[in-house]
């Protein structure tokens, strides 16, 4: 459902009706939890600092909080909102990318692997992490995106090849993030061994292993399916700058 010229009051409604699943806020319901201590904001309204993630999110969507991140003096990052529906933006807001996304949810069990090979990746890795994320572009990563912590990755001697990790963590769902291979490696198996893993520690804490995924990226969808993630639905994310 497209929303045209919205009032303030229409956008607090359907933020009120929407939000019914904690997966329809993933970064609020995140920051509010499991991401609870990498929180800044308010009660009203959270994000990460920007060196972590470009996350934002609102209690309740509504223009007045959009107004209230607007004039927050302490934020002047680029921000992500992300929505189960396509809004409108306020106008203090300049949109520079809008992205569709599947949500998708892992239905499954746990499945044994040999995960001997990977790496726990720390703060002297994060050099070569930003390095791999710029060449293959799995999402936002930033020098502290380490902090959501679980990062793991393959080696080719000293040179890390494939990563994947955990970002946003709405209890009980943990979501498995930038999920990447170096171009000269692909088709070894790392994306799918990484992802295995990350499922196979996420069940053992009791929680919900879950991700995104762009709409047009069919080729990473069709891998997901295989290994047990269903659509859940589709979220839109809003790239954002003052």
């Amino acid at each position: 459902m497209q929303i045209k010229r919205q009032s303030t009051f229409s956008i607090f409604f359907i933020g009120l009706l929407i939000m019914e699943h904690v997966l329809d806020n993933p970064a609020y319901n995140a920051l509010a939890t499991g991401n609870k201590s990498l929180a800044r904001g308010s009660e009203q309204i959270k994000y990460f600092d920007k060196e972590v993630g470009a996350f934002i999110g609102f209690k309740e969507n509504s223009a007045c909080n959009f107004e209230f991140l607007h004039d927050d003096a302490d934020y002047d990052n680029v921000a992500i909102f992300i929505s189960p529906i396509e809004i409108e933006i306020p106008q203090q807001w300049q949109v520079l990318n809008e992205i569709k996304c599947l949500q998708m949810i892992y239905d499954g069990g746990a499945m044994a692997i040999d995960d001997t090979g990977l790496v726990a990746l720390t703060e002297e890795h994060v050099p070569q992490m930003l390095e791999l994320t710029r060449l293959t572009n799995p999402g936002p990563f930033a020098s502290r995106t380490i902090d959501f912590g679980h990062y793991r990755g393959v080696f080719e001697g000293d040179k890390l090849i494939a990563m994947a990790g955990q970002r946003m963590f709405p209890l009980p769902y943990a979501e498995i993030s930038a999920v990447c291979t170096h171009p000269d490696h692909t088709g070894k198996g790392y994306a799918k061994l990484l992802l295995q893993y990350h499922i196979n520690r996420i069940i053992a804490e009791g929680n919900i292993p879950f991700l995104h995924v762009r709409c047009d990226n069919q080729r990473a969808i069709k891998v997901y399916e295989s290994m047990g993630f269903i659509n859940r639905r589709k979220m839109h994310f809003y790239v954002l700058k003052k």
